[in-house]
C-alpha cells in the first residue's frame, strides 16, 4: 500500500477451498472496501503470487494441493513483510502458526466470526502500513541497540525492521520494559497470551531462541537477551 492509502483500500487474496466459507469472507470484505481475489487450489497460490502483488493473505491450513503451512513457509521465504493471517480449525495449531515455526502474523480459528475477520484484517493492516511507514520515515539513528515502535508493532535495530511476529515482538516489548529484570517462563507466558490457552514452557524457549537469531543477525557483537538459569529470561541492553 502507499503511504496515503487506507487499510480498507487494499486488494486481498483469500486461499480456501470451501466455496461457502471463501465467498462468505470475500462478501464481508467487499463490503468492507476490500478487493478480495479466490484461490481454492495451494498449488496455484505461488504462481498468483508472483504475478500479484496483494496487501495481505488469507490463508486457509488445511488446503487441495500445497496446504497452508507449506505456502505460509514459502510465502515468508519470497515476501517476509507480506502479512498473512492464518485460517485454522485446529487450536492446537495456534503456537506454530503465530510464529514458533511459521511466522503468521495472526490467526482466526473455524467457525468464526465474518466480521472478526475483517476486524483482524483491518488490525494486521494497520500494523504493516505504520511499519511500511516508520521505514520510510526513519532519518535518524536509534540511541539504543533495538527499539520499538509501538504502534507499527515493529523493532528495530540501529534503524532496520527485525522483522518480529506480534508474538516475539509482545515478548520483547514486555522484556524491555523492565530491562535487568528476570522474568520466568509462566510469567512471559501470561503477558503473551492473555486468553488463558494452555502452552508449555518450551513455547516460550522457542519464541526467545527465534527472537535472539534475529536480533544476533542484525547486532552480531552484542546479546541483550540473557538467559538466567533455572529462572528464565530477561532484557540486558549493556554489558
Amino acid at each position: 500500500m502507499s503511504e496515503n492509502s487506507s487499510p480498507q483500500d487494499a486488494s486481498l487474496l483469500i486461499v480456501e477451498d470451501e466455496p461457502k466459507i471463501a465467498r462468505l469472507m470475500a462478501d464481508y470484505l467487499e463490503n468492507n472496501n476490500f478487493a478480495p481475489t479466490i484461490i481454492a487450489n495451494g498449488n496455484d497460490v505461488m504462481p498468483w503470487l508472483t504475478q500479484h502483488v496483494p496487501a495481505l493473505v488469507l490463508l486457509d491450513v488445511m488446503l487441495p494441493g500445497k496446504d497452508g503451512l507449506t505456502l505460509c513457509r514459502e510465502i515468508r521465504q519470497h515476501w517476509p513483510n507480506l502479512p498473512i493471517i492464518m485460517v485454522t480449525a485446529k487450536v492446537e495449531e495456534v503456537d506454530r502458526l503465530l510464529g514458533l515455526e511459521l511466522g503468521a502474523d495472526d490467526y482466526v480459528c473455524k467457525p468464526f466470526s465474518p466480521r472478526e475477520v475483517v476486524a483482524r484484517v483491518k488490525a494486521v493492516l494497520r500494523r504493516s502500513q505504520a511499519a511500511a511507514q516508520v521505514d520510510d520515515a526513519s532519518d535518524t539513528t536509534p540511541q539504543a541497540p533495538v527499539t520499538l515502535d509501538e504502534e507499527g508493532w515493529q523493532a528495530l535495530a540501529n534503524g532496520h525492521d527485525l522483522g518480529l511476529t506480534a508474538v516475539e515482538f509482545q515478548l520483547l516489548r514486555v522484556m524491555m520494559q523492565s530491562p535487568g529484570r528476570i522474568f520466568s517462563r509462566e510469567q512471559l507466558m501470561d503477558h503473551m497470551y492473555r486468553d488463558n490457552r494452555i502452552v508449555s514452557e518450551r513455547t516460550v524457549d522457542s519464541h526467545i531462541k527465534k527472537l535472539r537469531k534475529k536480533i544476533h543477525e542484525a547486532l552480531p557483537e552484542l546479546e541483550i537477551i540473557r538467559s538466567v538459569y533455572g529462572v528464565g529470561y530477561k532484557y540486558q541492553p549493556e554489558g
